[in-house]
């Protein structure tokens, strides 16, 4: 049967990028990663805002902090996973952390810069773009780069 032949060469070359841990097959898991967090971030500010009574703030900032050590567990099983042996530690958690507020400033300043000349949900797209690369430059590069040789303390 020649036409699973094609699907087999597919799967292989499938299989051999997310071994290597292609950079666009790392930024797609991450985006995906974002997207769960999103709906995560989401439903946490709301439950803290309408059944806790928090005021918006609070529960804003109890959302994102869920949301981050979502993101940082799953990014670290998953997206990066070669890169941190699947190991969670204190350390990349509060680099990862500092770099999501990193990219908060960058969502925000380009949100506000840009809505001065295009519209705001034009501008708001541009400002998830931005952090978007923020956030992943800085856990590609910082948060999750290979350490040969230095190992960290995991959470326990």
């Amino acid at each position: 049967m020649r036409l699973s032949a094609p699907l087999e060469h597919f799967q292989r070359r499938l299989a051999q990028a997310w071994r290597e841990r292609a950079v666009t097959l790392k930024a797609a898991s991450f985006a995906l990663v974002g997207v769960v967090n999103t709906v995560v971030h989401y439903g946490v500010f709301l439950a803290g805002y309408y059944l806790l009574g928090l005021p918006l703030i609070p529960a804003n900032v109890l959302a994102w902090l869920v949301a981050v050590s979502g993101s940082y567990v799953m990014n670290c099983y998953f997206t990066f996973a070669a890169e941190s042996g699947r190991q969670l530690r204190w350390r990349a958690y509060g680099a990862f952390v500092a770099s999501g507020i990193a990219g908060v400033i960058t969502n925000t300043a380009v949100l506000v810069l840009a809505s001065l000349w295009l519209p705001v949900p034009a501008a708001k797209l541009l400002a998830i773009a931005a952090s978007f690369v923020v956030n992943f430059s800085l856990s590609h590069f910082v948060v999750f780069r290979s350490r040969p040789g230095r190992p960290e303390r995991s959470v326990e």
